[in-house]
């Protein structure tokens, strides 16, 4: 019941009907910050750099890769092609951020870069052109393109936390053999859908 509880409380997501792509990319972009952030908060500093194996990422690593890629991306959004030339790829798969709190420096600077070119948005931009590569894109096409590569990270991070901290877990959606109960806080608008 407390994990239920925790849930309605923690994951708000707009279950209003809306018609605005914007404004529901928006709130699908900050459910998933807030997932995988929920996971980081269940973890030990040195489980944030822990690596399963001599091909995995860290999730300081996957995140000091999202942090590179929304900075390139969204920086100068409708003005400059979402590579610049700063950005250095390969570097972001290297060297971890070491501390906790540098991790989520990374993490908030990347989030307010997204936050920051989405949120002035208007539907009328929608079918602007940027360019990502150097290959054409609509806005609406750019940002699904982020809302798929996000949320694969952000599902990364939560299987890594959960993998990592699997005794102290404490589940982020509705926990198993919990459906029916969740079903019924819905059904009585006692819980959020998502």
């Amino acid at each position: 019941m407390r994990i239920l509880r925790v849930l309605r409380d923690n994951i708000r997501m707009a279950l209003e009907f809306t018609t605005s792509y914007l404004r529901d990319a928006l709130e699908v972009f900050r459910y998933y910050k807030k997932l995988a952030e929920r996971a980081m908060a269940q973890l030990t500093d040195g489980q944030l750099t822990a690596v399963l194996d001599g091909e995995s990422n860290c999730i300081a690593i996957v995140v000091k890769h999202m942090a590179g890629n929304m900075r390139s991306r969204w920086t100068d959004f409708l003005t400059s092609d979402g590579e610049k030339p700063n950005r250095n790829r390969d570097t972001e798969f290297e060297d971890p951020p070491a501390t906790r709190e540098a991790i989520l420096k990374l993490w908030e600077e990347g989030w307010a870069s997204l936050f920051g070119a989405l949120e002035p948005l208007t539907d009328d931009d929608l079918a602007r052109t940027v360019t990502i590569r150097g290959e054409r894109h609509s806005v609406m096409q750019a940002i699904n393109r982020q809302l798929a590569h996000y949320p694969y990270h952000c599902g990364q991070i939560v299987f890594l936390a959960k993998h990592l901290n699997h005794a102290g877990w404490q589940s982020l959606t509705v926990p198993r053999k919990g459906s029916a109960e969740f079903n019924r806080q819905v059904a009585a608008g006692e819980a959020s859908q998502r």
